[in-house]
């Protein structure tokens, strides 16, 4: 029996929404903003936003006049996102390994930390595939991830969440090349062994994404540092924000 992958269950869980339903919104909205102000798209702009979750992020850059795809793999949150589908908004349930659309988009996203979740290195190198496919000549990729040497020494180990009458007991880890956070679940404070689930992040740093990108002709032309668009420092800098533009 092939076990199903981590994150297919982990998504589609009501749990998962339960968790992180309190993001700092007012934050990622922010950033969206002045990462557009920076970046001055043209009006009309062809956006994709990979990994889109509920479509949140879809949803303001829409507002902004663009017009926006979001694709996420999980079933349940496109359905919810396609409730706000309009002229300018499209969500397609999709694998990110998996083609979608070539020399069509102006712009693609992937927004917080959606990425490095898959088993393999081929894998993960499907998905830059398809992401570096989708856009147009001189078109660019903005990838938003946790900034690896920042995060290995501030991991806090152990600690509980509660959400109503739901315990999250969280228990993170990392090894060489990943980190990883245990979720265990409970209701009522009673331990269940039923709601038990693992998530698990590559450590890529710059110099991964980098060779990565550059395989398929997308080079990096700007790296900040926060969602203030600071600037990048190795030790420093809580996250890694690449911007990068796809060959003529």
């Amino acid at each position: 029996m092939i076990k199903k992958a981590w994150y297919k269950d982990w998504f589609n869980s009501p749990y998962y929404h339960l968790l992180y339903q309190n993001r700092d919104e007012g934050e990622a909205l922010a950033f969206i903003e002045r990462l557009i102000a920076h970046l001055q798209p043209p009006k009309n702009a062809l956006m994709l936003d990979v990994a889109c979750g509920k479509g949140r992020h879809s949803k303001v850059l829409a507002d902004m006049g663009f017009d926006v795809t979001g694709i996420d793999l999980s079933e349940a949150s496109i359905e919810e996102a396609k409730q706000d589908e309009a002229d300018n908004l499209h969500f397609y349930q999709h694998d990110m390994r998996l083609p979608f659309r070539i020399n069509y988009y102006d712009y693609a996203f992937n927004f917080f930390t959606s990425f490095g979740y898959f088993k393999t290195q081929r894998e993960h190198n499907n998905a830059i595939r398809t992401i570096a496919q989708s856009i147009k000549k001189e078109g660019l990729f903005v990838i938003d991830y946790l900034n690896v040497h920042y995060v290995s020494g501030l991991l806090k180990k152990m600690h509980t969440t509660i959400v109503g009458d739901t315990h999250f007991h969280i228990t993170k880890w990392q090894d060489e090349q990943h980190f990883f956070k245990q979720i265990q679940v409970s209701e009522g404070g009673k331990a269940s062994q039923k709601h038990l689930y693992t998530e698990r992040v590559a450590k890529f740093s710059l110099g991964d994404f980098t060779e990565m990108l550059a395989y398929h002709h997308v080079q990096v032309q700007e790296v900040f540092g926060d969602y203030n668009l600071g600037s990048y420092d190795i030790k420093k800098s809580p996250r890694m924000i690449i911007v990068a533009k796809k060959k003529g």
